[in-house]
């Protein structure tokens, strides 16, 4: 297994210069924090991570956790996860001080479990479910519910989930069915079944509260009939006791990968008595629970560019390490009497390791700018600033949640063929970080429905003014690179990229000005890889930009290597990933359409 699962420097690098965590500091809401005192809490999370999670994750794979007599048995790290998690603020971190938190900015909350989730992503979850779960009780819920359930939960003492999925209703949650029926004793009558409940059920919480959606007798059809509601597997008693609350674990699924991550099937009411507390105010449950989304779904990024992180310096610690063939002499023939040579002295395998590079790191400076959006948005006094952050942040969430998850998972591929057949084989962990992320481009709505967020909605909103301010940006990097010769034929390259951008777009909107929605939409997802690359192009030149910066003025805190690695992570970049828009834009503006369904069915 590799020694090390991250580039602590390269986060910290991203964290502080790239992105100005410092910046964000001068806002109120964070007065009490430092770049110094946070700095100490990223190293009390990366030693936590090291000595508890880290040691643990093959352990997990190999013990996944199961379903028996009634109860999910996991791994006895869960518990440390949540007691300690709980201790340290990781749950609580970004609550407010009145709920019992610490009022870190969203960047450093992304920082810290991104450290979390890159050396076991089996355990963060339990901990992030806590979380979101109840984010909605101090957000919606009233002081009774706070009161009663939120201190619980941030100390990790009692587990969090959300309920959206149900047999019958995925991703289609105009479709759910489970019942709510009012009592005159202020609560309701719970009834219905859901299925993939990560972190449902387990020995080591004391309690566990369900963030449920469910329809309230008489309810309109469809999403604007759903209301949210509390519901506990085992209800306080109002002494300090707690009774059972009619919450069956049905089932725990087992899995491909993040098999040491429970996903269970609960059952509500099948004894006619479990009791659920409406949060906020009825038939409003999706869109509370959609308010949280952003935060879910930076959260699924963060979590597919931790594995591929993870995956990257595992792949380049075998690299390094792995003797195989030998070099082509000028010649191009080699001298079996030479000594074998790394594979990391192959060109083709530092092809792979630097997608792989660009992949993971371009990810994390992703999901760390979509933090900054959501701490100015929240934050900033100014109406037009919090706009613009507020419109930034919609419009990149779907590429947050896509990009990490989807390149992601084939840059672990690509590290699994670095280490050849070795890779196939259990002894090493680059098959398991393959099989864990799988999940991520499903998570949180999957692709296809990130894509047509994206393009149906987010590329239209308040008309298309979220395209424009994100172009500005876009548009500010190139300037500042231009700057340095030996560099601005990338920027150049980039905004040729944004010219092409503006074609497609105005091709593709055309269907939807005649009304032609399901032609406009049927491409989503080539459209959103499309785009996404072009957004990477501009992470990479951001970083590149800091990098050539720090190099030029002489206000270095690395080394000269780390900036020029940066730099030329970059070139890679622009070299092998950005001309693939072009082949995409071919598709997006091909007339011919052959996946929407016809007069003859040809899937035969």
């Amino acid at each position: 297994m590799a020694k090390e699962y991250i580039d602590f420097e390269t986060l910290k690098y991203l964290l502080y210069d790239v992105h100005q965590l410092g910046e964000v500091l001068q806002q109120d809401r964070f007065i009490d924090h430092d770049t110094a005192s946070l700095d100490m809490f990223l190293d009390s999370v990366k030693e936590f991570s090291d000595r508890e999670l880290f040691p643990y994750i093959k352990e997990m794979d190999e013990h996944p956790a199961y379903y028996e007599n009634g109860k999910v048995i996991v791994h006895k790290q869960v518990e440390v996860m949540m007691k300690k998690g709980g201790e340290m603020g990781l749950i609580s971190g970004t609550f407010d001080y009145d709920a019992g938190g610490l009022q870190l900015p969203m960047m450093m909350y992304t920082a810290s479990a991104f450290i979390q989730d890159a050396a076991n992503n089996h355990l963060p979850g339990y901990a992030g479910l806590t979380l979101g779960a109840a984010e909605l009780i101090v957000h919606f819920g009233n002081k009774e519910l706070n009161d009663t359930y939120v201190p619980h939960m941030l100390s990790g003492e009692w587990g969090g989930t959300m309920c959206l999925t149900e047999p019958q209703a995925g991703s289609s949650l105009s479709d759910v069915v489970t019942k709510a029926v009012p009592t005159d004793s202020g609560h309701y009558k719970i009834t219905g079944q859901k299925i993939f409940i990560s972190g449902g059920d387990h020995q080591y919480a004391d309690n566990f509260v369900h963030l449920v959606l469910a329809r309230i007798k008489g309810a309109p059809a469809g999403t604007k009939g759903i209301s949210l509601f509390v519901v506990p597997k085992k209800r306080p008693d109002g002494n300090g006791e707690l009774q059972q609350n009619d919450v069956t674990t049905v089932a725990d699924f087992q899995k491909m990968g993040q098999r040491g991550y429970c996903t269970t099937h609960l059952g509500f009411g099948d004894a006619d008595d479990c009791q659920g507390w409406l949060v906020g105010e009825a038939h409003q449950g999706l869109k509370y629970m959609f308010l949280m989304m952003n935060g879910a779904r930076i959260a699924v990024g963060r979590g597919a560019a931790a594995i591929a992180s993870a995956a990257y310096h595992a792949s380049l610690q075998y690299a390094k390490e792995r003797p195989q063939g030998r070099k082509l002499s000028s010649t191009g023939k080699k001298d079996p009497d030479k000594g074998q040579t790394l594979i990391l002295n192959h060109p083709d395998v530092r092809r792979m390791l630097l997608q792989q590079k660009v992949v993971a790191e371009g990810s994390l400076s992703l999901v760390l700018l979509a933090s900054r959006y959501f701490d100015l948005k929240e934050t900033l006094q100014d109406a037009a600033e919090k706009e613009k952050y507020a419109l930034l942040l919609e419009l990149i969430i779907p590429m947050v949640k896509t990009y990490p998850s989807e390149m992601g998972a084939e840059a672990v591929s690509n590290g699994l063929q670095v280490l050849g057949g070795y890779g196939f084989c259990s002894d090493f962990i680059l098959q398991q970080y393959h099989r864990d992320i799988r999940i991520f481009p499903i998570y949180e709505g999957t692709t296809g429905i990130q894509s047509q967020d994206l393009l149906g909605r987010k590329l239209l909103m308040e008309n298309g003014k979220a395209l424009e301010l994100l172009t500005t940006e876009i548009m500010q990097t190139i300037q500042d690179v231009s700057k340095y010769d030996d560099v601005r034929k990338y920027a150049t390259k980039l905004g040729e990229k944004l010219q092409l951008a503006q074609k497609v777009i105005g091709f593709l909107v055309g269907f939807a000005k005649k009304g032609d929605y399901q032609r406009f939409l049927s491409d989503a997802t080539p459209f959103m890889e499309f785009l996404s690359t072009i957004t990477m192009a501009w992470i990479w030149l951001d970083i590149a930009s800091h990098s050539k910066n720090a190099l030029v003025t002489g206000d270095k805190k690395h080394t000269e290597n780390f900036y020029e690695s940066k730099i030329h992570a970059m070139k890679f970049f622009f070299k092998y990933e950005l001309p693939k828009t072009n082949g995409l834009a071919e598709i997006l503006m091909d007339e011919e359409v052959l996946t929407i369904v016809g007069e003859k069915e040809i899937l035969n």
